[in-house]
């Protein structure tokens, strides 16, 4: 397995060391061979290069079997507006390059945290949902500039057919490995790109007979997130609306620090928490590893189609939370003994081998 490693900022080198940790003791079980290269992105790679996706980073991705991210971003460049290069730009970039155009979002419920989660107990009951994300076209990627003398903003969402039929095929294809349900997540009344993703997933319905297909307006499905998570199994958007919903559903676990994700293409993935870089905790070893260790795991079944070894990882991440083994935001209070992020690293590959 040659897997790209890159740490990016804040947070993220030390939640990648740990993710490391418990891969190389999967290797270890399992016997398997890892060869981790590190490349630089972000405001790390601004610093040093002036590009916060550089092409040797790119190259490194590119002949990689699987990409494993930490994140990104920076408080110089949150706080100035006028900063031509950011962070966050690396991040489309990389997408764009390495054709990363579905991102694949889980949320689920831990039992031993539902009373953690800012919903009530009985609604959030056997939530286990999937994003599926379109990632590399939409308002982020479309035509915006400025008119009258900088007064009037423009942002041009775009899409083409096969753009959608691309991501459609991975939500259709997901629904049918779970509970055979699809949302197509849209604002179709208003919006002419919508209208443009719903008559195409409808001209897909066919070759998928066995599939559950119901759209939804994006406002209605906001709502319904918080009454009803659990009616949804795999839910398809265009880039805007996913990056709002997926944000939104996140908080239904009772922490950012805990959902995994992957972005995929036809050749490659790559596999990052949710939660951003966290820059006030960086350097303190106190910020929560799981989200980085749970991506390893759909790395691992996903990239490489060892299911047995994302089940071990998710096992004992699962005992770590449910024995208290946890950092300080999953802590019951602030009087309950809480664990550094290396601790919890250190409990896992402890368990992993034992």
């Amino acid at each position: 397995m040659n897997i790209a490693l890159l740490s990016g900022d804040g947070i993220g080198p030390e939640v990648i060391d740990q993710s490391v940790r418990v891969c190389d003791a999967i290797a270890t079980k399992f016997n398997h061979q890892i060869k981790w290269t590190k490349a630089i992105t972000g405001a790390r790679a601004i610093d040093e290069v002036g590009d916060p996706y550089p092409d040797q980073t790119h190259e490194i991705c590119e002949n990689s079997d699987a990409v494993l991210f930490g994140a990104i971003g920076d408080p110089k460049f949150d706080h100035d507006p006028s900063a031509k290069v950011r962070p966050e730009q690396g991040l489309l970039k990389m997408r764009k390059k390495l054709g990363l155009f579905a991102n694949i979002r889980p949320t689920f419920v831990f039992p031993s945290l539902m009373d953690r989660s800012p919903l009530k107990k009985e609604r959030i009951e056997n939530t286990d949902l999937v994003f599926v994300r379109e990632l590399t076209s939409g308002i982020y990627f479309g035509d915006r500039g400025r008119r009258d003398n900088g007064h009037t903003a423009f942002d041009t969402c775009t899409y083409r057919r096969s753009e959608i039929q691309r991501i459609a095929t991975k939500g259709f294809e997901l629904a049918a490995m779970r509970n055979k349900k699809l949302c197509c997540v849209d604002k179709a009344n208003v919006l002419e790109s919508s209208r443009l993703w719903r008559e195409t997933v409808q001209s897909m319905e066919s070759q998928y007979p066995d599939i559950n297909v119901s759209y939804e307006f994006v406002d209605a499905v906001a709502m319904r997130l918080i009454q009803w998570p659990s009616d949804y199994d795999v839910l398809i958007t265009e880039n805007l609306f996913g990056d709002i919903l997926t944000d939104e559903a996140s908080v239904i676990s009772g922490s950012m620090g805990l959902m995994p994700s992957a972005s995929v293409g036809e050749k490659i993935a790559l596999y990052e928490p949710i939660h951003g870089s966290y820059p006030q905790a960086a350097g303190k070893n106190i910020a929560n590893p799981l989200a980085t260790i749970l991506s390893a795991a759909m790395m691992f079944e996903m990239s490489f189609d060892l299911a047995d070894e994302a089940a071990l990882i998710r096992q004992v991440v699962n005992k770590s939370i449910t024995e208290g083994i946890v950092t300080q935001d999953l802590a019951e209070s602030s009087h309950d003994k809480s664990y550094t992020t290396s601790e919890v690293g250190d409990y896992l590959v402890e368990q992993i081998l034992s």
